[in-house]
């Protein structure tokens, strides 16, 4: 049965973009015609960038990160922390290419369940075959497993191994190889919700210090927070505008002398990955880094930016506008936050309601804060995802992502199969419990008869993957 035949209208659950009716036209277009009006800002716009980014933006973005997280610095953040980039998955490739070597770098080590788009890129930097996965749980990533992983990988020995210390790239002052990296989604992550304690955040700064790693992390859902109780959070006056937690490139500025304790190379351990996609559009193609001072410098020498200038030049002068104005987070505080928390407040009722009386359950369900754009269900036995994902879409018009999807590439792990994502951000509000009703209603089935004739009807079919 195609999508335009089905009975029911098509629910999607799996696409993870903003819903339109959230994108901040009005005050985009207000910026624009500002910058664009002011050949001050409009000429440097439309030329070739300096190589760390637009200057205003990168002293903008400086003073708004300090307010977020205020409570957990020593002291502001400064501009030369501060990189401009081309949003977040065009920067991770940047990274890789100064920061990493396809023969002295080792392993790519990915919290699992993962982000299954960052795959290709690693492996598109000469890490195919060498991603390997981190569980998780309550607490976050599994520290115990990746510190005793990382020990038998270094304790390694033969041809497949370079012990040696050979790179295949040239050195400049401005490059490191580091011998791991360790990609993360530390708050609200995606695909999983969960959020990452302070005390595992300390323990994973330690374990890159000592294996000479570098974490990654993806920290473009920090903005996006509000209480897990319904209530004051659903009001438009409402806004959360300090951070729940320190990011780990806070933890390591300082954290046991930090990025200049004696015997460091002063590149730190740590890359914040941000992006104007989740607070801003997707469409501006704009987002920053922050790093130690060194680390940062040497990110705005990768060739691809070097050569063409900062990325996103013409967009930053917009982004700037929008900060100067406060009409971003005013945007973030008065239509994001209370808006995402009505949706999150409206999916959950609905899962309590009906597919937690299914045994289905859901991580870190005693959280005061919670936030992002996704849900992590945990479906009752015997029932798998892929099954369960294919039975809603042929029967209920229905997308959801099942957690083998997530899985980190070439992992052997058989605990997704259990798992599914729901996303809150993107289908009509109107239709997120109905979506959750329909979900309830394949599982039930399947649990009362789980060789159902549908079953085979549905094998040959594939789902969509276009959500992220």
């Amino acid at each position: 049965m195609t999508e335009r035949s089905h009975p029911k209208l098509p629910i999607n659950l799996l696409k993870g973009w903003p819903n339109p009716c959230l994108l901040p036209v009005a005050q985009i277009k207000t910026a624009s015609a500002s910058a664009l009006s002011n050949p001050d800002i409009s000429t440097p716009g439309l030329l070739y960038g300096p190589d760390p980014g637009y200057l205003p933006l990168r002293e903008g973005i400086a003073k708004w990160l300090s307010r977020f997280y205020e409570k957990h610095l020593k002291a502001p953040i400064y501009t030369e922390r501060i990189c401009i980039t081309g949003g977040a998955s065009q920067n991770l490739a940047c990274v890789l290419q100064v920061f990493s070597d396809p023969v002295y770098t080792r392993y790519i080590w990915m919290v699992s369940p993962t982000y299954f788009r960052v795959c290709p890129i690693f492996e598109d930097n000469a890490f195919a075959g060498r991603l390997r996965s981190v569980p998780e749980d309550d607490d976050g990533i599994d520290v115990g497993f990746l510190r005793q992983r990382l020990h038998e990988e270094e304790n390694k020995t033969g041809l497949s191994i370079n012990t040696d210390n050979r790179t295949l790239k040239g050195s400049q002052p401005w490059r490191k190889a580091y011998r791991h990296i360790i990609y993360a989604v530390p708050t609200f992550s995606n695909p999983s919700s969960r959020t990452m304690t302070l005390r595992r955040r300390q323990q994973l700064v330690e374990i890159a210090r000592q294996y000479d790693a570098l974490v990654i992390t993806d920290d473009v859902y920090d903005q996006l927070q509000w209480p897990a109780k319904p209530g004051i959070s659903d009001d438009p006056s409402f806004g959360l505008r300090q951070a729940l937690l320190p990011r780990l490139v806070d933890i390591d500025r300082w954290f046991q002398g930090g990025t200049e304790r004696h015997g460091a190379d002063g590149f730190g351990n740590v890359v914040s990955n941000g992006s104007f996609s989740k607070i801003a559009a997707p469409g501006v193609r704009c987002g920053w880094a922050e790093g130690s001072e060194l680390f940062t410098w040497g990110l705005s020498q990768c060739g691809s930016s070097a050569s063409g200038g900062a990325p996103s030049q013409m967009t930053s002068t917009f982004i700037t506008q929008m900060l100067e104005s406060g009409d971003l987070e005013k945007h973030i505080y008065t239509t994001l936050q209370p808006t995402y928390a009505r949706r999150y407040h409206k999916i959950i009722n609905a899962i309590n309601h009906y597919l937690l009386p299914l045994d289905v359950t859901l991580p870190q369900s005693n959280r005061d804060i919670v936030g992002g754009y996704f849900l992590w269900l945990a479906l009752p036995k015997p029932l798998i995802a892929d099954a369960v994902a294919q039975r809603a879409k042929a029967e209920e018009n229905l997308i959801v992502g099942q957690g083998p999807l997530f899985a980190v590439y070439g992992d052997e792990r058989k605990d997704l199969e259990r798992q599914v994502r729901v996303c809150f951000s993107w289908e009509a509000e109107g239709n997120l419990s109905e979506g959750i009703q329909r979900l309830a209603t394949v599982i039930r089935r399947m649990l009362r008869d789980p060789a159902s004739p549908s079953d085979a009807a549905v094998s040959g079919s594939s789902l969509p993957v276009g959500g992220y």
